[in-house]
């Protein structure tokens, strides 16, 4: 049987390649340093284990496949990563109350200007996730092109026409042209 160590995988003393490993005694070696990897990202045991036992189902069902590349564990990794922002996504877009409010929620940031995140809304839904991201949440082009799965070149062409539909609306509003 092999014995697995960290980030490398060793038998007799000698390297041993990922498809010389089963899957099972691939998790009985790493598990637990997954599962502590899980915690690191999640914050807390019962995600962590889910996070965990998520990433390894994937990996089990892609082993044929995965075990000929190097490095099975940063897949594993990489997935368990993914998953974690995937949840945190959309957990942050609910708000869970007690009671469920009679007016419409304000957030505090927007400094009275209704106007702009009216015009946001009528932008298409990439052109304005990456202004959101860029101005709102202050990310650079590379965070917001690796959180939307694009280029950085993508997000800067999504910004720019964002930016121009934004001022042909504003330039007609102020001339009157928009009923």
């Amino acid at each position: 049987m092999a014995k697995i160590v960290k980030r490398g995988m060793q038998q007799n003393g000698g390297p041993l390649r990922p498809w010389g490993v089963e899957f099972t005694d691939f998790v009985a070696a790493r598990g637990d340093a997954l599962y502590r990897y899980g915690y690191v990202l999640a914050g807390n045991a019962e995600d962590a284990a889910d996070l965990t036992q998520e990433a390894l189902m994937r990996l089990g069902d892609a082993w044929s496949r995965i075990r000929k590349k190097d490095d099975p564990e940063g897949y594993v990794r990489t997935t368990m990563a993914r998953l974690h922002v995937s949840r945190w996504r959309r957990l942050r877009r609910e708000r869970l109350v007690a009671a469920v409010p009679e007016v419409t929620y304000t957030d505090d940031r927007l400094d009275g200007d209704v106007g702009l995140w009216k015009e946001l809304e009528g932008l298409p839904p990439k052109q304005r996730a990456v202004l959101v991201l860029r101005y709102y949440e202050d990310l650079s082009d590379q965070e917001i092109a690796e959180l939307l799965g694009v280029s950085r070149g993508t997000v800067r062409s999504q910004a720019a026409r964002a930016l121009d539909k934004l001022r042909i609306r504003v330039t007609d509003l102020e001339t009157g042209r928009v009923g």
